[in-house]
């Protein structure tokens, strides 16, 4: 039979985006895959390949819900541990790899009850929660971002963050400057939007020219909530704007795009890397750990991307930033190449690559 590689994984795009893609690379390689999950990340799992098992598992955080949701967390990760070590009892996985997030806490738990081989996956600039739970009780570390900081004596392998097939299949797609023509303005507020966006960006644009809102269209990913909002904010403005909560062809709006807004996650930066093109960031400024600033200081520091904190984040001054770009093709380009020059198309066959060598070499 062949081997199986069981995958723990989040419930955010952050967290499934890289783990479908080592999904994706496995069974090309011939191998089973299982994705572990609860089910919350089990409504993020539509993207994963059919071949993929679905394991769904209790999980909890102690981040969200009031006194009894707090209450019930650990009952509820023991539960989720219980039902991960029974399933790989059943059908022993050669290695498990875990890419963060609170529904990954019981696979990785039974991984290390078991002793079987196993690794993470860190996609941030800064270990996340759950990954940092773990990040001494595995055999392998493979981080995104370079340098990621890490607890002393943790060394750790540069992979960069996997991109989907479907991102892969467009990189470094040739950038058509901006110009006398319809152009594509893609804003992405992560896998679950950002209201924030979906408030400032019409309003900044609202600072640009008549005229030339005429030449721009609008791919804009809002939450449920904010979606009449940011319709109509575009309709008052003659915009032409397409809003979802989420677009399943993002690889194709953003080699369109003459430029991305968006925010700062991991997932974010690597497709924007891969294809390559100008981008200005808003990193979410409730992070704990600041980690979507440390994703986005090396493609600023590229001069690839513009950073705002949300505390400076104005209409007016995202407004400048926007038409200083579309309106300089020399600057939108040299920004685009810059990006694509930081891209690690290579990440998912590196990541590959360390799942079978630790398969072959097995637990430390």
């Amino acid at each position: 039979m062949a081997p199986l590689l069981v995958i723990a994984a989040g419930g955010t795009g952050g967290h499934m985006f890289p783990a479908q893609a080592l999904a994706e690379a496995m069974l090309a390689k011939g191998w089973r895959v299982k994705l572990s999950t609860d089910d919350r990340g089990a409504r993020y799992s539509g993207g994963f390949p059919d071949a993929v098992m679905r394991e769904v598992v209790r999980s909890a955080t102690t981040t969200r819900g009031g006194k009894l949701a707090k209450l019930l967390v650990i009952p509820k990760i023991a539960s989720g541990i219980f039902a991960a070590w029974r399933s790989m009892r059943r059908d022993r996985p050669a290695v498990v790899v875990g890419f963060g997030g609170y529904p990954a806490i019981p696979a990785m738990s039974a991984a290390w009850l078991l002793r079987l081989p196993r690794m993470i996956h860190e996609q941030n600039g800064v270990l996340g929660r759950v990954n940092n739970v773990f990040v001494k009780r595995v055999d392998l570390v493979a981080c995104s971002v370079w340098p990621t900081a890490l607890p002393e004596g943790v060394e750790s392998i540069h992979t960069g963050n996997p991109v989907r097939g479907s991102v892969l299949a467009k990189a470094g797609a040739k950038y058509k400057p901006p110009g006398d023509f319809q152009m594509q303005l893609l804003v992405m507020g992560g896998s679950q939007g950002a209201s924030i966006l979906s408030k400032i960006v019409p309003a900044a644009l609202a600072h640009l020219p008549a005229a030339f809102l005429a030449r721009i269209n609008v791919s804009h990913q809002a939450r449920d909530a904010d979606h009449d909002m940011a319709v109509t904010a575009y309709q008052n403005l003659g915009v032409a704007a397409t809003v979802k909560p989420f677009f399943d062809d993002v690889p194709d709006r953003m080699e369109m795009a003459q430029l991305v807004v968006s925010r700062a996650g991991a997932s974010s930066i690597a497709d924007i890397t891969v294809i390559g093109r100008p981008s200005i960031l808003i990193p979410l400024a409730i992070a704990v750990r600041d980690e979507q600033t440390a994703n986005a200081a090396g493609l600023a520091a590229a001069a690839g991307a513009i950073i705002i904190q949300e505390q400076d984040l104005t209409a007016k001054g995202l407004a400048a930033h926007i038409g200083a770009i579309l309106s300089d093709p020399d600057k939108a380009k040299s920004m685009a190449d810059a990006a694509l020059s930081l891209g690690k198309p290579d990440a998912t066959q590196k990541l590959s690559a360390l799942v079978e060598a630790l398969f072959e070499r097995g637990p430390k």
